[in-house]
C-alpha cells in the first residue's frame, strides 16, 4: 500500500510541478507576486500533490469498484422502476455536495444559492437516468448528443446574456472529482453486462448537458435587473502564521463538503452490498480503506486549490491584464492550459479507464496529449475573448458544430471518450485557478466579468471534444494506412467503427 501511495504521489508531483514552475517564473519576471500570496500558492501546491496522490489511490481502491459493482446490478436484468429511482437519487445527492457547484452558485446573479444548487442537481439526476436508459435500450450516443445540443442552442436564444456563459460553465463544474470517477465506473459496470465497448463512455457527457439546460431555464425564469458581480478578495497574508490560519479556517468547510459528497455513494453501496452484491469481507475492508484515502485526498486537494491557487490565479490575471503588452495573456494562458489539465484529479481516472477498456490500444499518453492541446487552445481563445470582447456565442457555436459533425466520422468509442473528457477536463483546477485568472484579466482590462470572464469553463469543456475525436480520426487513418485489408476485413473494420450495424452483418 505504501509503495502504491508513493507512486501516486510521484505521479501527482509530475502533474503539479509544471504549473508551479510557470507561476514562479511569471512572479519573478512579468508579474511580481506579494509574498503572502506566493506563500499561499506554494502551500496549496504541496497540498495538491499529497491530495492527488491519496485521491488517485482511493479512487482505484473504492470509487471505481463501487461504481462497477452497482453498474452491474443496474444492468438489463434489473427492474426498470428501481433503476430510474436509484440513478436519479444518485445523480441528485452526489451533485448537491459537489464542491465546484457551490462556487458556481455564488456567482449566478439574482438567484438564491440553494435554488441553483437544487435545480442543477435535478438536471444531473434526470440526465443520469436518461444516460442509463440510453445504454439499456441500445440508443446510439452520437444522435442523442446531436439532438440534445441542438436543443441547448435553440433554448439559449431566449436566455439573458448574464446567464448564458454561467449556464455553459455549469455543465463543466458539476462533473467534478466526486461525481466523475463514480459515474464513469457505473458506465463501465453496465457496459460489462451489455457487452458493448463503446458503452463504457458517454455517461459523463450526458450528465454535463442537464446542468446547462437547468441554468438556462432558471435564467429565463429569473430575469431581473438585480445583476451584479462581487469582486474577488485576495486575503491579506503577512507571514507564515497568517497563511497557516487561512488554510485552517478553510479546512473544516471542505471536510464537511467532501463528507456530504461521499456519503450518498457510501449509503447506496451499503444498501446494494446487503441486498445483492455481497462482496467478501476482505473486499469490503479494501473499499472502506479506499474511501478513507479518497476523503483525505479530496479534502487536501480542494483546500489547496481554493485557499492557495485561487488568489494566485486572480492576482496573475490582473497583473498580466495591466501590462502594456496585455496580449501576452493569450500565449501565457495557452502554456498554463497545456500543463494544468494534468493536475485535474479526474483526468487520471479517465486516462486509466481508457487504457484498460481498450487493452492498451489507446494509451494514456495519447489521451493526455490530446486533452492538453485542447485545454491549451481553449484558454488561448478565452483570453483572446477577454482581450477583444468577443461574444462567447461566436466560439461555442462553431466549436460544438465541429464536435457534433466529427461524431459521425470517428469510431464510436472515441465519441464517448471525447464528450466525457469535456466534463473531466473542466474540474476544480479550472474553477479555482483558470476562472480567477480570467476574472482578474477581465477586471484589469475593464471588461464585463459576467459576460466576458465566465465561459472559460465551458471553453475548457468544449475543445477536448474536438481534439479527442481528431485523435480518433488519426488512429483510424493509421490502422487503415498500415494494413492492407481484404473486403472481409474492411467490413469488420466498419463494424468496429459503427459504420454498419451488427444486425446488417448478420443478415448479409
Amino acid at each position: 500500500m505504501r509503495k502504491k501511495l508513493k507512486e501516486k504521489i510521484s505521479e501527482s508531483l509530475t502533474s503539479v510541478l509544471p504549473v508551479t514552475v510557470i507561476v514562479l517564473i511569471l512572479s519573478f519576471t512579468l508579474t511580481p507576486m506579494p509574498n503572502g500570496t506566493m506563500l499561499l500558492f506554494l502551500l496549496g501546491a504541496a497540498m495538491l500533490i499529497l491530495g492527488m496522490g491519496f485521491f488517485s489511490l482511493g479512487a482505484d481502491m473504492a470509487m471505481v469498484p463501487i461504481g462497477e459493482q452497482m453498474g452491474r446490478r443496474l444492468g438489463p436484468g434489473s427492474r426498470l422502476p428501481m433503476v430510474i429511482v436509484v440513478c436519479f437519487l444518485i445523480g441528485v445527492f452526489v451533485t448537491i455536495a459537489e464542491p465546484d457547484l457551490t462556487v458556481l452558485a455564488k456567482q449566478v446573479p439574482a438567484v438564491p444559492d440553494l435554488v441553483i444548487i437544487l435545480t442543477v442537481a435535478v438536471g444531473v439526476g434526470v440526465f443520469l437516468v436518461a444516460s442509463m436508459l440510453r445504454t439499456r435500450f441500445n440508443i446510439p450516443l452520437a444522435p442523442t448528443l446531436l439532438v440534445l445540443y441542438i436543443g441547448v442552442f435553440l433554448l439559449s436564444i431566449f436566455v439573458p446574456n448574464e446567464f448564458l456563459a454561467v449556464a455553459f460553465d455549469s455543465g463543466g463544474v458539476t462533473t467534478g472529482p466526486i461525481t466523475v470517477p463514480f459515474i464513469m465506473a457505473l458506465g463501465t459496470g453496465i457496459a460489462s453486462i451489455q457487452g458493448r465497448e463503446e458503452d463504457n463512455f458517454g455517461m459523463v457527457a450526458m450528465c454535463s448537458v442537464g446542468p446547462i439546460l437547468a441554468v438556462m431555464v432558471l435564467g429565463i425564469c429569473f430575469q431581473s435587473t438585480d445583476v451584479a458581480y462581487t469582486p474577488f478578495h485576495i486575503p491579506t497574508v503577512l507571514d507564515s502564521q497568517d497563511a497557516g490560519r487561512e488554510f485552517l479556517n478553510g479546512l473544516p468547510a471542505y471536510m464537511e463538503e467532501v463528507a456530504l459528497g461521499l456519503l450518498p455513494i457510501v449509503v447506496f453501496f451499503a444498501l446494494f452490498q446487503m441486498i445483492s452484491i455481497r462482496l467478501k469481507k476482505r473486499a469490503v475492508i479494501k473499499i472502506i480503506v479506499g474511501m478513507v484515502y479518497t476523503y483525505i485526498g479530496l479534502v487536501l486537494f480542494l483546500t489547496g486549490v481554493n485557499v492557495g491557487f485561487m488568489p494566485a490565479g486572480y492576482f496573475l490575471g490582473g497583473a498580466l491584464g495591466s501590462l502594456p503588452v496585455y496580449w501576452l495573456l493569450v500565449p501565457i494562458g495557452m502554456v498554463v492550459g497545456y500543463f494544468i489539465v494534468a493536475a485535474e484529479p479526474a483526468v487520471h481516472v479517465l486516462n486509466k479507464q481508457v487504457e484498460e477498456v481498450t487493452s492498451g490500444a489507446i494509451p494514456q499518453k495519447a489521451i493526455g496529449l490530446a486533452l492538453s492541446i485542447g485545454v491549451s487552445v481553449s484558454i488561448g481563445l478565452a483570453m483572446l475573448r477577454v482581450c477583444l470582447g468577443i461574444p462567447i456565442y461566436f466560439l461555442l457555436v462553431p466549436g460544438y458544430a465541429i464536435a457534433l459533425i466529427l461524431m459521425f466520422f470517428v469510431p464510436k468509442i472515441f465519441t464517448g471518450i471525447a464528450f466525457d473528457s469535456g466534463g473531466v477536463a473542466s474540474g476544480p483546477m479550472t474553477a479555482t485557478f483558470l476562472l480567477p485568472l480570467t476574472m482578474g484579466a477581465c477586471e484589469a482590462l475593464g471588461r464585463d466579468v459576467l459576460t466576458d470572464a465566465f465561459g472559460v469553463v465551458s471553453m475548457v469543456a468544449m475543445t477536448p471534444l474536438i481534439t479527442i475525436q481528431l485523435l480518433g480520426l488519426f488512429y483510424q487513418w493509421k490502422v487503415r494506412r498500415t494494413q492492407e485489408v481484404t473486403p472481409a476485413e474492411e467490413r469488420e473494420i466498419q463494424l468496429v467503427d459503427g459504420i454498419i450495424d451488427y444486425d446488417e452483418e448478420v443478415e448479409a
